[in-house]
């Protein structure tokens, strides 16, 4: 398997844009809402005026100590909602910057419904550090049977929200809020199988029983109990990461190894959103292996 490399674009949104960015911040558009928030890839110069910038209706602003905090130059809900095709995502301003949705991510969902679509059989789907359920609402969506999984027992009620939202609350998605490493090593003994799996692991995380993950020790180790976990005929695995020091080779590297007893291939690449009117922000790395 000799990986090819692309580059994904987020598409299909009307709600979202990315308006500018540079000088270590990206300014963006969710539904009526204009939010500016850092992000240390943007080290080239603005585009837009400041003008334009000073119009954003909230600035999440990093501490010299760390964290951060938002400065709402105008009002704005503690929530809203936003839509992707047929999904809604509920959006709230949290005290780490983020806002529940990564965007760029819908070039994967959209890559996820489409091969999911062209299968004459249900899928069974394993979404490990979920977050609020971008890809497991896009899987279910697609007809698939999904097990969608994240520590943080928070961040799985936001999912499930998401999901009613979305009109998939009765679909077939179990939420389990457990470490991934004890989950999988639960599902091997109890021998259940999976068609296909995602997985977009933090740089550094901590369990609800205060189990520890961290990207360079962990991954590897996880990577390693997969096969134990797939179907006799497996789809297809995603493995995405923020934050680290790696290329997207070395996630490919990673599924080539798991991967090596199966014939597929694999795509290596990076998630990128564009912008009309700025240059194209680059947000993660990520490596896909489908079936031939």
């Amino acid at each position: 398997m000799k990986p090819q490399t692309h580059i994904f674009e987020s598409t299909a949104w009307k709600e979202y844009e990315l308006l500018d960015s540079g000088d270590g911040e990206k300014l963006e558009r969710f539904g009526t809402y204009t939010l500016i928030r850092p992000d240390p890839k943007a080290i080239w110069d603005k585009t837009l005026s400041q003008d334009f910038w000073n119009k954003a209706q909230a600035v999440y602003e990093r501490s010299d100590t760390g964290g951060g905090k938002w400065i709402f130059r105008q009002k704005i809900p503690d929530s809203w909602t936003v839509k992707w095709q047929n999904l809604s995502f509920i959006l709230k301003p949290t005290g780490f910057k983020h806002l529940g949705i990564f965007p760029e991510q819908s070039a994967l969902w959209d890559w996820i419904i489409k091969k999911i679509t062209t299968q004459k059989r249900e899928i069974n789907l394993l979404n490990l550090f979920a977050y609020t359920g971008g890809s497991t609402l896009a899987a279910a969506s697609a007809g698939a049977k999904v097990t969608h999984l994240d520590s943080a027992k928070e961040i799985l009620t936001w999912a499930r929200e998401n999901a009613i939202a979305s009109g998939l609350d009765q679909k077939p998605i179990r939420w389990i809020p457990e470490d991934a490493i004890t989950f999988v090593k639960r599902e091997i003994k109890r021998d259940n199988k999976y068609d296909a799996i995602i997985m977009d692991p933090p740089k550094f995380g901590r369990g609800n029983k205060n189990e520890v993950w961290k990207i360079e020790e962990d991954l590897s180790h996880l990577m390693k109990l997969l096969p134990q976990l797939l179907s006799n005929a497996p789809l297809f695995i995603i493995l995405n990461a923020y934050a680290v020091s790696y290329s997207s080779i070395t996630l490919g590297n990673l599924l080539t190894q798991t991967m090596k007893r199966y014939k597929g291939t694999i795509v290596n690449g990076e998630l990128v959103t564009p912008s009309s009117t700025s240059l194209s922000l680059p947000n993660s790395i990520f490596s896909i292996w489908e079936n031939a």
